[in-house]
């Protein structure tokens, strides 16, 4: 059963602790939809000279291009070195799907889904054995009793969980049905059936109330 666990880490430990310290008011935050790769990198509350300035000068960053710049902040190509990089494999060498990562403050509030909790204590474990110290905040498992208090299935209710962190109902989408169901592990088929079986139990038990007081 899908476990989704929320931790912290230090940013002397995963990466930017030195762009963070030199624009303290930045916040950053990891594109979910390329995480596997760490390249998309959102900058907030940031001027550009200052964050290029940052990144130039920071030796966990090789190189960082801007994509975009929109209302809601700067979006950078950037490409970690190997320290950064390899913490990163070890995050997702359990097959972990990273949800949200957003470093601020001189931490990274890291949101992360696992199949189960042994996936989720072996990265703990493995984490801790390459000296880096995980503070564990939340752990929720998508259980038998959440799928029953919600009328969904635990299938049901991990695809609709991860279409909603990963961005499939936002307008624009941050991630395609193709991609979704990659993330899952099952065929687009499979995710597609799930999908609208959810939505049916959920419109059918808010419009229940209604239908049974007239």
């Amino acid at each position: 059963m899908s476990t989704i666990a929320e931790f912290r880490l230090s940013t002397t430990e995963m990466a930017l602790a030195d762009t963070l310290e030199y624009v303290p008011d930045a916040t950053v935050r990891l594109e979910t939809a390329v995480s596997r790769t760490l390249s998309g990198l959102w900058v907030l509350d940031a001027e550009r000279e200052a964050i290029e300035s940052a990144f130039e000068a920071d030796p966990t960053v090789e190189s960082a291009t801007l994509l975009v710049r929109t209302d809601e902040g700067l979006l950078y190509d950037v490409e970690f070195a190997e320290d950064a990089r390899r913490l990163c494999d070890e995050l997702l060498a359990e097959g972990g799907s990273l949800l949200e990562a957003r470093g601020a403050d001189g931490s990274w509030q890291v949101r992360m889904r696992f199949r189960d909790r042994e996936k989720l204590c072996r990265t703990h474990d493995r984490l801790l054995e390459s000296g880096v110290n995980i503070d564990v905040r939340r752990v929720t498992d998508l259980d038998e009793t959440t799928a029953t208090h919600t009328r969904l299935t635990p299938e049901q209710q991990e695809a609709l969980s991860a279409a909603f962190e990963l961005g499939y109902f936002e307008i624009p989408r941050r991630i395609s049905m193709e991609e979704l169901a990659d993330e899952l592990d099952i065929s687009h088929q499979a995710l597609s059936e799930r999908l609208r079986r959810a939505y049916e139990t959920l419109v059918d038990a808010e419009l229940q109330p209604t239908n049974g007081s007239s």
